[in-house]
């Protein structure tokens, strides 16, 4: 029973007196993790976007496109906000500009 008292005093002697809080290291990996933060996620999604709105201004009649629900055809109308989509001879749907995920080169259409 005597031992448990003694332990407790060495401890307390023994702590070392209070240091400077921090080396600056974690200012290091702060800036680290912005900088891979910026280069893998808010670059590339950045770029995504500019080409999509590029896309979609480029939008014009004739033009073949596919939907971000992957249906296929040919544009035959555009607006503002709005185009319509030929998808068979006869068969139009509009959608909203922002729903067109790609052009297809001229022609695709026929082979498929």
């Amino acid at each position: 029973m005597s031992f448990i008292p003694a332990a407790y005093a060495e401890t307390a002697a023994a702590a070392p007196a209070a240091g400077p809080a921090g080396t600056g290291m974690e200012w290091i990996f702060l800036i680290g993790f912005v900088v891979i933060f910026y280069l893998m996620i808010w670059r590339p999604q950045a770029k995504r976007a500019k080409e999509h709105k590029t896309l979609i201004s480029s939008l014009n009649k004739g033009d073949e496109v596919v939907t971000s629900g992957g249906i296929v055809g040919k544009v035959t109308k555009v607006t503002d906000d709005y185009i319509a989509v030929e998808i068979s001879d006869n068969v139009e749907i509009k959608f909203q500009k922002g729903a067109v995920v790609a052009a297809l080169p001229k022609g695709t259409l026929k082979g498929i």
